[in-house]
């Protein structure tokens, strides 16, 4: 009993989004316990006059809940078992949706989705999911101890073909021949050193703030967690990442180079893979569709990035490939591009035989 004497509040309010009336939720209150009562008999437990419970169990029953005997007499009314009358409503729900969907107009939402998050416990299961739901890039940066909680998202990464770096801080130490993060990433760099913990997916969701919120101690720190149509925020993050924290520290693991010929839809992606056969001395060549719809094929001549030493770029975020184009040097990025020529929509890399 709640302390304005109606008892079952929260049931009433969820059987309110039903439709049920005040008198409709008393009266099916009053089937319930009963199991199986006359009109006057409910009348008299819900409070209402017997005309009304007429009306009442009628449209009890259209819902699904009840079910009136109109062959006794007196005529009684059952309630149908909990689990059969949520059937029942969930059916009604389920064959409205073609007709909502007919009706409903997908759009992105205008601004971004941000939201402040205080505990350990929501940042880690924001980070799992994100992780989880990462298409082509998952870049992430945590102290150590948070790793053995995201091991099983990253690797699930991996398998799929996301492209997923890996920052690890606040390490009692780095060993360069470490094999712990082998299946975990593409490419991890770890730190003695203490870092924001920070992650970017797709280029269109992130999270960043202090570490501290991974200390299981009370703390006022937060992190701020986006979702955004733009990719203003998370390139931010994304330059943070590799500007600030990736050059100052060390490279402990990277993965095999894939076997070739092979297609990639993200550009970094594919930029590594480039950078991994330069370093075995091997020629490639590249075939790019770009957003324009140009389609280019031609040797690569040069490859700037900084995923793996030795960096080449000149500048934290440029990551590009040059082809050899008849007499011309041609530069191809990825998205955002802004120095290069052309904006690869995917690029199939091939060895140069």
């Amino acid at each position: 009993m709640t302390s304005n004497g109606r008892p079952h509040d929260d049931l009433r309010e969820k059987l309110g989004v039903f439709g049920l009336t005040d008198g409709e939720i008393d009266a099916y209150f009053a089937l319930l316990s009963r199991g199986e009562a006359t009109t006057r008999v409910i009348s008299e437990d819900a409070d209402v006059t017997q005309q009304a419970v007429y009306k009442i169990v009628e449209r009890l029953e259209h819902r699904g809940l009840v079910r009136v005997n109109d062959h006794a007499s007196p005529t009684t009314t059952r309630a149908l078992p909990p689990k059969e009358a949520i059937a029942n409503l969930t059916d009604q729900l389920e064959s409205i949706q073609p007709s909502l969907d007919a009706l409903y107009t997908r759009t992105e939402p205008q601004a971004p989705d941000i939201r402040m998050i205080k505990s350990r416990e929501t940042a880690v299961k924001g980070l799992r999911r994100a992780i989880a739901r990462a298409q082509q890039e998952a870049l992430v940066a945590v102290p150590e101890r948070v790793v053995s909680d995201i091991e099983s998202e990253l690797k699930a990464a991996v398998d799929r073909d996301v492209f997923v770096v890996l920052l690890v801080g606040e390490m009692d130490s780095v060993d360069e021949r470490t094999e712990r993060y082998v299946g975990l990433a593409d490419v991890v760099r770890c730190r003695t050193g203490s870092l924001q913990f920070m992650y970017a997916i797709d280029f269109h969701s992130t999270m960043m703030g202090s570490t501290d919120i991974f200390s299981g101690v009370h703390t006022d720190e937060s992190v701020v967690s986006v979702t955004e149509t733009e990719t203003n925020i998370t390139g931010l993050v994304v330059a943070t990442f590799f500007g600030v924290y990736w050059p100052v520290s060390t490279e402990v693991f990277v993965t095999d180079p894939y076997s070739l010929p092979k297609t990639f839809e993200w550009f970094r992606s594919a930029t590594l893979h480039a950078a991994l056969y330069d370093s075995l001395g091997s020629d490639l060549c590249a075939v790019v569709e770009t957003t324009d719809g140009t389609e280019l094929s031609g040797p690569v001549t040069e490859i700037c990035q900084a995923f793996v030493e030795p960096a080449t770029n000149d500048f934290t975020v440029e990551n590009n490939l040059s082809l050899q184009i008849d007499n011309n040097e041609v530069r191809i990025g990825g998205p955002g591009s802004f120095i290069e020529e052309y904006e690869a929509e995917r690029i199939t890399l091939r060895l140069n035989d």
